[in-house]
């Protein structure tokens, strides 16, 4: 079977070549007679692998000396009981900006483990935009302000991040880390499950400062706490080491197409394809999120009619688009083009998009 035009959520699309690189060397990696997911998490060949995704990660995102990468399990939804574990103390406060689903279950969480505040939320206009920064509402005691930087469901993405003095910036960034420039000392915890931009499902990358591995967390189970992780170079457990060599992969191939800049404007080139494609329609095709707010990674919208967007999915099908509907809670349509998405992807569902409305 050809391949498919793939705008799946997540799990979503690989670089092409990287899952030829995986093919090839599927069976016998680096002449050891064994495949990556047969090799010991301990041998030289596997931490080779995993040293060297670190590095290029702390190379792309141009990380700082003071901060640890980690590779960690659970995705972001372990996160989010992991980061309240470890610094949500007794007397601090949790601080939240709602911009949709995934920061909801984000303070669903932490509400279990201490006290909360809502710093900002746009969830009574449905989730179509992102607060404005001068918005956000801070608490003296925060323990940390937490943020998602883009939001899957609704189509909306964070176009500037708040800065915080006052207390840590998290971000859950599993839907957009890597497909910009980033600034990260902005920030006191970056996490992101890598099934988007970074991999496959399997494995979470956390970028933390490493004054936070200071904090006092003995009352965490050891595999909740951040410092065991940094201490052990992530190697305290046996790591998924299949999907930290498919990181590393992807992570080569985004160094070699340039880096974060380069990828940045590939993303805002396919976007604006398939938005011009929204907005000169006349009203057939509706975008979810105000412009202000657009993602570039999740483009939502809807046709005049429920009729007509199931029409249009069942077309699109039976020619290749995979992945167009929305979510189950929103309906209407959604296109995920993260890095491995190709520019003749979004060309191809612009021509469609088109031609159904004739």
């Amino acid at each position: 079977m050809e391949r498919v035009y793939n705008f799946n959520a997540g799990p979503s699309a690989l670089p092409k070549e990287v899952l030829e690189r995986a093919q090839k060397e599927l069976v016998n990696f680096q002449n050891t007679g064994m495949s990556i997911m047969e090799l010991s998490h301990r041998s030289q060949a596997y931490e080779d692998v995993h040293n060297e995704a670190i590095q290029l990660l702390k190379e792309l995102l141009s990380i700082p000396e003071n901060y640890e990468v980690l590779f960690l399990q659970g995705g972001a939804s372990l996160q989010f009981s992991m980061l309240a574990m470890n610094f949500l103390q007794e007397g601090k406060i949790g601080n939240y900006v709602l911009t949709g689903s995934w920061s909801e279950k984000a303070i669903k969480e932490g509400k279990l483990i201490g006290q909360t505040a809502i710093a900002a939320s746009t969830k009574e206009t449905k989730y179509t935009s992102i607060p404005s920064l001068d918005k956000l509402t801070y608490q003296e005691n925060d323990a940390y302000v937490h943020i998602t930087s883009n939001n899957t469901i609704y189509g909306t993405q964070w176009q500037s991040f708040p800065t915080v003095n006052h207390a840590p910036l998290i971000a859950d960034m599993s839907s957009d880390i890597l497909s910009r420039p980033l600034d990260v000392e902005k920030f006191g915890l970056i996490y992101a499950g890598a099934q988007k931009n970074l991999g496959p499902s399997g494995v979470t990358v956390a970028i933390i400062r490493k004054d936070l591995l200071e904090s006092n967390v003995d009352h965490v189970p050891t595999m909740l706490q951040y410092k065991t992780h940094s201490e052990t170079n992530s190697l305290y457990h046996t790591p998924p080491t299949f999907a930290i060599y498919m990181l590393r992969n992807v992570l080569n191939w985004v160094k070699e197409q340039g880096g974060t800049n380069t990828i940045a404007a590939k993303n805002a080139e396919k976007a604006k394809i398939i938005y011009d494609a929204i907005d000169e329609s006349n009203g057939f095709y509706s975008g979810h999120a105000e412009k202000g707010s657009r993602s570039l990674m999740n483009i939502t919208f809807n046709l005049p009619t429920e009729e007509d967007s199931k029409r249009f999915l069942a077309n699109a099908k039976d020619l290749g688009f995979v992945g167009l509907n929305g979510h189950r809670s929103v309906g209407g349509c959604r296109a995920s083009i993260y890095n491995a998405v190709p520019l003749e992807a979004c060309v191809a569902l612009r021509d469609y998009m088109i031609s159904f409305k004739k």
